[in-house]
């Protein structure tokens, strides 16, 4: 069985909340159960910096989060659990991607362009207040997933760009550099639950209405008191439709015992015999965990151990690839020999290369190119880049496949069947020499 690479991070600026874990960190620990799937799941502390500018807070998310995560199930026998400033190799890609990406791609990013937005409705400078870190962070996001060769990065819709983002930089290294990296692919899960908060609102740190995943047992049912609700009576039939409560109360429970309580709106249950029930579920899942998340926490020398534990093992994968990236670009020893490189660079520019680009349209591209910068192929618009890729990888494989994907193929003026046939043939004898 051949293994997928998912990796998944987590930004260390907040306390770990009920929304948290039904939409990311209860499926996310189902996931890395799965057979033929190798996880990483790392703190992106570097990524809250951009954030946050409180050290304490910082560290003291990065310990509840470790800990939320290994109350929930994470096995880290099982995963790859680190901490990403524990990966020295990570901000030194960083700094080899920044130079193969262009600023217009950066400035495309929608953070950016949302203080931008903010700035300009405010009638303040277009960059007033950015910094640097914040322009240049989908370079940092994109080390993270290029470094570890990730073939699947979950995330919500609001986070695409980034993985398209990360593609482009990685597909620019290997067009320059030769086939290096991996060009992941987002997945969006549509059905992964959003839960509501106190005031119906998403939950979520910034409206400040979150039920946090490990309050103590008076905690919880205290907040679980103040979820918002209408004003009907006990006795009135109640919609189960926006009520938060039920909501909740749906992410926690059986089939048969969300049948039950809709039942009970149905017949007009009272409002806090509702939250007494959604309190007694919740806690039923949650304090199991709590015991375990309560020791943790207490212990942060063993969650320490077990993130320089996953650390370690990063590396083993991090180190040697970073090594390969430096000779790649030119950052090697002055004793290897000169003449063999020039050769296999005056080899590697004789020979045909594919690009494969975005448009403005939205739509994924490729074309083929002669040494000379002729243009050989050029492709019709792809809907997703993985089909773009797919076809590229065919091409390469099978020269003979020009015929089937013709379909897929624009006209080329002044360019033969014949001369990119012959192209394809050179870069497969390449291939396989």
């Amino acid at each position: 069985m051949s293994t997928t690479r998912f990796l998944t991070g987590i930004t260390t600026t907040g306390t770990p909340h009920l929304g948290n874990f039904v939409g990311s960190i209860r499926p996310s620990v189902q996931a890395s159960l799965r057979p033929g799937v190798q996880s990483f799941y790392f703190l992106a502390d570097y990524h809250a910096l951009i954030k946050c500018e409180d050290p304490v807070r910082i560290q003291r998310s990065t310990l509840e989060i470790a800990a939320s995560w290994l109350a929930s199930g994470l096995n880290p026998e099982k995963v790859t659990f680190y901490r990403q400033s524990d990966i020295p190799e990570i901000p030194e890609l960083t700094w080899l991607l920044t130079c193969v990406t262009g600023k217009g791609l950066l400035n495309r990013a929608h953070a950016y362009k949302a203080a931008q937005d903010k700035n300009a409705a405010a009638g303040r400078e277009p960059d007033d207040g950015v910094t640097a870190g914040l322009f240049m962070y989908p370079v940092l996001m994109g080390a993270d997933i290029l470094m570890f060769k990730a073939h699947k990065v979950p995330v919500g819709r609001d986070q695409v760009q980034h993985i398209e983002m990360a593609r482009d930089m990685g597909a620019s290294f290997n067009h320059l550099y030769g086939e290096h990296f991996v060009l992941p692919e987002a997945v969006i899960d549509d059905h992964v639950a959003t839960l509501p908060g106190l005031d119906g609102r998403k939950m979520s740190k910034s409206y400040d209405n979150t039920i946090p995943l490990f309050s103590s047992r008076e905690q919880l049912k205290k907040l679980i008191s103040g979820i918002l609700t209408d004003s009907r009576a006990p006795g009135e039939p109640k919609e189960t439709e926006g009520s938060a409560l039920f909501q909740i109360y749906q992410a926690f429970a059986t089939a048969d015992e969300t049948a039950a309580l809709r039942q009970a709106y149905a017949d007009g249950i009272a409002w806090g015999d509702a939250k007494q029930l959604l309190f007694e579920r919740v806690d039923q899942v949650v304090a199991p965990m709590r015991e375990q998340y309560e020791a943790l926490i207490h212990n942060p020398a063993r969650i320490e151990a077990t993130l320089l534990a996953g650390a370690e093992r990063a590396r083993q994968i991090a180190t040697p690839f970073l090594r390969e990236l430096r000779a790649a670009v030119g950052l090697r020893s002055l004793v290897q020999a000169a003449a063999p490189q020039k050769a296999a660079k005056a080899a590697k520019a004789a020979l045909p290369s594919f690009k494969q680009y975005r448009e403005i349209d939205g739509k994924f591209y490729f074309k083929l190119v002669a040494a000379d910068g002729r243009l050989l192929l050029q492709s019709t618009g792809f809907a997703a880049p993985k089909d773009a890729g797919q076809a590229i990888a065919r091409l390469q494989q099978d020269p003979d496949a020009l015929q089937a994907l013709a379909p897929c193929l624009a006209p080329v003026p002044g360019a033969t069947e014949a001369e990119a046939r012959a192209a394809l043939h050179a870069l497969a004898e390449a291939a396989g020499a």
